[in-house]
């Protein structure tokens, strides 16, 4: 039976409005307002493509990989909208020398159990927990949701090795909703930057020992960019 629901500090306050979100947040609008949705990809109700011949597998260095499936969500502006609306976002607040600054997007928690803000967000889950069952061994079991409000918000360059990351090969699954924002990938060492362009409905999967041994980022752009939302999957004790 599921429990609880998002996680967000005690201190901050959810809601489930866009112009409050952005009054919280210093830049007041509404994020629906500024979102341009596509005219293909309106549907009553948002679905899924298939998975199985339809992700291309991308070898890295390492025992690193990154799986790609464009297009994965349909009616994906309908489940944007909703999410923006729903769930209760919050910007976090980091210490950065001797002052605190909130981290450049906005963000909100499910933990494992915990009732997830739309029903395809379910459906996903367990479609990704049957494609890659085999290969991972276990379920996804928690969601991170990220709000880009427009260019200057992302997220540094950074693997996620908080827990079981840190030592054994994992998966990290992604949705990407509204505008088309970059992720980059480059060796945990150094070496070349790969770019990967995400799209509205895009899924993207870092697999193997990619959190290990590589890291990501989304950078600020300083063209006019629209908002995105970012869905990841992750399974237990990964961070």
């Amino acid at each position: 039976m599921r429990r609880g629901g998002p996680k967000r500090p005690v201190d901050t306050p959810g809601t489930a409005s866009g112009e409050r979100l952005f009054e919280a947040s210093g830049r007041v609008g509404d994020v629906t307002a500024a979102f341009q949705g596509s005219l293909l990809d309106y549907a009553d109700e948002p679905g899924l493509a298939e998975l199985a011949g339809a992700v291309r597998r991308v070898p890295l260095s390492y025992g690193a990989w990154i799986d790609l499936r464009p297009g994965w969500v349909r009616g994906s502006d309908q489940l944007f909208e909703r999410l923006c609306e729903t769930v209760p976002w919050y910007a976090e607040k980091r210490q950065m020398y001797d002052r605190v600054v909130d981290v450049p997007r906005l963000l909100c928690f499910y933990d494992e159990d915990a009732p997830l803000p739309h029903p395809l967000l379910d459906e996903a889950k367990a479609a990704l927990d049957a494609h890659y069952a085999e290969e991972l061994g276990e379920p996804f079991r928690t969601a991170g949701l990220c709000l880009y409000r427009d260019g200057s918000d992302s997220v540094a360059w950074h693997g996620d090795r908080i827990g079981r990351g840190r030592t054994d090969d994992t998966m990290v699954a992604i949705i990407s909703l509204g505008a088309p924002r970059s992720l980059l990938l480059r060796p945990r060492g150094g070496g070349e930057t790969i770019r990967h362009p995400l799209g509205h409905g895009d899924l993207i999967v870092m697999g193997g020992s990619c959190q290990r041994t590589w890291e990501h980022c989304v950078p600020k752009t300083k063209g006019v960019v629209g908002p995105r939302i970012s869905i990841q999957f992750r399974p237990h004790g990964v961070r």
